[in-house]
């Protein structure tokens, strides 16, 4: 009984304790004190200034020559004679290689045998004819003063239709064994490899060897490559952000490792109707002059392309953009009055480190550190340099929109 009664007291004191401690905190709380000034805010700042920017977007792609094409036999044999190498450079009908071309000869020899007999057995024909004609026409005058009888005409008239006949036979003949003759000849030239006319290219090379001299080939094995170098295609992919921008004859600006400070000069020429569905991406194709031939087919390249330039426009640092409830601006610094005042703006061409001001016109400086922390009309502190640098108003920023 002792122990509850003594508990209850201890129970009811803690109480009462508590409740002087919340008294008192409800009196703390109603009485407002001194209002706390907002503390100052250290940034850095940075000068609005006018100046020229570019839109240049960067894409990186291969080279790859303007044709590139592989020579291969259209018949079988052994190869004889392989006088190219690679880097070769070869010209319009050069001989590249060459088959075991025997067999074709004599086939060919044979064709021309079969058509001169042909020949011969038409004029044996054409001889034979006129001796029908002629027996055919006496047959006739005989006929016509009841010497000849019917069917001695009958038998005359008969034979020179068959002569006539055989005639005909004969000339096709002639036709068939002209187009076997031709044929042969045809297969013939096939045993000897030259590089193709072009209109277009002054300058091809042997890009790959595949096989060697005595190799037997089937048809449509590969021997060289040849390549078109004198002009080459830089290929890149963009995305769709860049697709619409793409226009035939931009200027590019092509750098590649193998030749460090280099730049080399090239020209939109095709861009791919359609964006892969996996990629989302466009083929573009940029032709690349290669008048001195130090690009190769293979390399890996970086192309610059200029989408646009404003000369002398308003240009702001790129840290100097913050966004405050939803709206991109920025914060102009008041150097005479530490404060700094949140102004939207609407930017343009964004390169590198800086971008464009459409709108509104600014003047002065903005702040381009430590504006994560500050709310408009923050108080700020300069660094010595600006806040010291010139008398009071002449660095105060003009903002749009107040007095």
């Amino acid at each position: 009984m002792k122990k509850i009664v003594v508990v209850t007291i201890v129970i009811a004191a803690l109480g009462l304790l508590g409740w002087k401690i919340y008294e008192k905190a409800s009196a703390a709380g109603r009485d407002p004190g001194p209002t706390r000034a907002r503390p100052s805010v250290a940034v850095e700042v940075a000068e609005v200034r006018k100046s020229e920017i570019r839109d240049v977007r960067t894409f990186t792609g291969s080279l790859i020559p303007a044709s590139q094409f592989t020579l291969a036999p259209k018949i079988a044999g052994r190869l004889e004679k392989l006088p190219v190498h690679i880097g070769d450079v070869v010209k319009a009908g050069q001989l590249v290689a060459a088959l075991d071309d025997e067999e074709s000869r004599q086939q060919l020899k044979q064709s021309e045998a079969e058509l001169e007999v042909a020949r011969a057995t038409v004029q044996e024909r054409i001889d034979t004819l006129e001796n029908a004609r002629r027996e055919y026409q006496r047959t006739t005058a005989l006929r016509e003063k009841k010497i000849a009888s019917a069917s001695q005409l009958d038998a005359a008239e008969a034979e020179l239709k068959t002569q006539k006949a055989k005639l005909k036979v004969a000339e096709s003949q002639i036709l068939q064994k002209q187009a076997a003759y031709n044929e042969a000849k045809v297969r013939l030239s096939y045993s000897r490899i030259h590089v193709p006319e072009s209109r277009n290219s002054q300058h091809r090379v042997i890009g790959e060897r595949f096989v060697d001299e005595g190799a037997l080939l089937s048809p449509n094995t590969p021997i060289v490559t040849i390549l078109d170098i004198d002009q080459l295609t830089a290929v890149v992919h963009v995305i769709e952000r860049d697709y619409a921008r793409m226009k035939p004859d931009l200027e590019a600006r092509i750098f590649t490792d193998a030749y460090p400070g280099r730049t080399f000069s090239g020209r939109v020429k095709r861009i791919a109707p359609l964006l892969q569905e996996k990629t989302r991406q466009a083929r573009v194709e940029i032709a690349v002059p290669n008048d001195e031939l130090h690009l190769k087919p293979g390399m890996f390249i970086r192309a610059e392309i200029e989408f646009g330039r404003h000369e002398e426009t308003t240009v702001i640092p790129v840290a100097a953009i913050v966004k405050r409830n939803g709206e991109q601006g920025v914060f102009l610094a008041d150097t005479a009055g530490r404060t700094a005042r949140f102004v939207p703006v609407e930017t343009g061409i964004v390169s590198g480190s800086i971008a464009e001001v459409l709108s509104p016109a600014l003047h002065g400086s903005v702040v381009t550190l430590g504006h994560h922390l500050l709310e408009d009309g923050a108080p700020i502190t300069l660094p010595e340099n600006k806040a010291t640098r010139s008398p009071a108003g002449e660095n105060s920023p003009s903002i749009p929109g107040r007095s």
